[in-house]
């Protein structure tokens, strides 16, 4: 399945290449339709930190061009910011976009390469292109394996949801069984799982607190 997953991750990396090619460093150059909307799925993100997380450590998976870190930066006080992007033009759109924040960085790939308090996917499960519902999802549960392993206090991830209006959905995108992921997520990482779908958009937020 590795196989699988390298080859299907090669394909969204050119897609949002091509995003970010055509609309620069923007909601809609990763593929949002908007600021607002991508502020307010930030927000459902974030709930994940508490008060009392401040200097916390984040690693932000399929960071794009690193709009989360601004958005974090407002709000939070961050030890340190890891973005992890399988597009190298994302990559290297972060890097020149925030390279005076000495806490932060940018690599390419599909994994982190260390361990943080807190680990974010936002949007990294919605285009799936060509891909079997059953592919795309064995790709989804690994993602949320990396994120378990690579993250100590929870991490927090988003999704189209499948209860979205028939006549909106689009066949490249995937739509994912909110229900089915909130027991996932309560089975396989903690007891300690909240499930937001009630902020208005096609969409759904999971937060996996740790004990």
């Amino acid at each position: 399945m590795e196989n699988t997953n390298t080859t299907l991750l090669s394909e969204v990396a050119d897609y949002y290449s091509q995003k970010l090619a055509k609309y620069g460093e923007t909601p809609l150059g990763v593929d949002w339709n908007g600021a607002e909307g991508q502020t307010l799925r930030f927000s459902q993100l974030s709930r994940i930190i508490q008060d009392e997380d401040e200097q916390s450590s984040i690693i932000d998976l399929g960071c794009g061009y690193g709009a989360l870190l601004e958005y974090l930066n407002s709000k939070y006080s961050i030890a340190s910011y890891l973005g992890v992007d399988v597009s190298k033009d994302m990559v290297a759109a972060a890097q020149k976009c925030f390279h005076a924040i000495a806490n932060a960085r940018f690599i390419l790939g599909t994994e982190p390469d260390s361990t943080s308090d807190f680990g974010f996917a936002s949007g990294i499960f919605n285009v799936r292109l060509g891909c079997s519902d059953d592919e795309w999802l064995n790709y989804l549960e690994t993602t949320l394996d990396v994120l378990d392993r690579t993250s100590r206090r929870g991490f927090a991830f988003n999704c189209l949801t499948s209860y979205s209006d028939e006549d909106k959905k689009r066949d490249y995108l995937y739509y994912a069984d909110p229900c089915m992921l909130f027991d996932l997520c309560k089975v396989r990482y903690s007891p300690q799982v909240a499930l937001l779908h009630d902020y208005g958009l096609y969409e759904f937020t999971l937060l996996v607190r740790k004990a």
